[in-house]
């Protein structure tokens, strides 16, 4: 799994040292304090854009050149029309601290908008970590996990009130996210379905898999590409293609008018699906 194992490891060290230092019964008391998440809505035009801050990535290196002021980038993510901001937390790999996803969640609640943990979680106490810092959605990856705990992390989830971007990358992590579907069909969560394009071992792009793909996404979980979508012509494809969201990161960040960048991604993808 390369990176992944590499990312587990790391993960499972990190939730190993939180709960020594905050023990899950003091971080469930926290919850008491904290406010209600904010809900996810998708716009009735057909297409939403998750705008992403991270400030380093494997595959493109140090992404915080335009970003000294990560307030303003989030406001600007805001501003843009971002149904939700994706905030990487991952420290070794991609420079993320939970302190980024406080930080954005007291940035972004006056605004509406809904800050999400992306990162490796491995462990159910990493997603209440989440909600005690304000997050009011996680990113789980299918394959990180085994089932139980997978499914053990949703409810976790579910019953905090969260929504989960849930992670795929081939077809057979799709198809055990089809299984999960159909067997919590019914249950009150909000779950999407991502596909994230990125080969594992290269870390390239293998845009082509939204389409080949798309045939084996859950149908009942609005489905969001992931990485890849870096042009105003790649959002226009995937809404095409019957993506409901995109995921970017690298792009955005890259841009030093990200409001304006947001703008036009929102714009051809919803032109699209009409």
């Amino acid at each position: 799994m390369g990176l992944l194992s590499e990312m587990r490891a790391a993960s499972l060290e990190r939730a190993a040292t939180a709960r020594e230092r905050v023990p899950e019964a003091a971080l469930r008391a926290a919850l008491l304090a904290t406010s209600p998440p904010l809900p996810l809505r998708l716009s009735p035009e057909g297409f939403d854009v998750i705008a992403e801050l991270k400030l380093r990535s494997p595959s493109s290196g140090d992404l915080s050149g335009t970003t000294r002021d990560l307030v303003r980038r989030l406001e600007a993510y805001a501003a843009g029309g971002a149904v939700a901001c994706s905030i990487l937390t991952e420290p070794t790999r991609f420079d993320g601290d939970v302190e980024h996803l406080r930080l954005a969640a007291a940035t972004l609640r006056p605004l509406g908008v809904p800050a999400m943990r992306k990162d490796f979680l491995v462990d159910p106490y990493q997603v209440i970590e989440a909600r005690v810092h304000g997050a009011s959605g996680v990113l789980l990856i299918v394959r990180l996990v085994s089932r139980p705990l997978l499914e053990e992390m949703l409810d976790v989830a579910a019953a905090l009130g969260m929504f989960v971007l849930l992670e795929a990358f081939d077809a057979e992590d799709l198809e055990l996210a089809a299984s999960l579907a159909a067997e919590r069909s019914g249950r009150d969560e909000q779950v999407l379905m991502g596909l994230n394009c990125r080969d594992l071992e290269s870390l390239d792009i293998q845009f082509g898999r939204f389409d080949s793909l798309r045939s084996l996404l859950p149908p009942r979980w609005p489905a969001v590409a992931e990485s890849g979508v870096q042009t105003t012509g790649d959002a226009a494809l995937v809404a095409s293609l019957g993506y409901r969201l995109a995921l970017v990161g690298t792009s955005l960040m890259r841009r030093p008018d990200p409001e304006l960048a947001l703008r036009e991604l929102i714009c051809v993808g919803r032109e699209a699906r009409r």
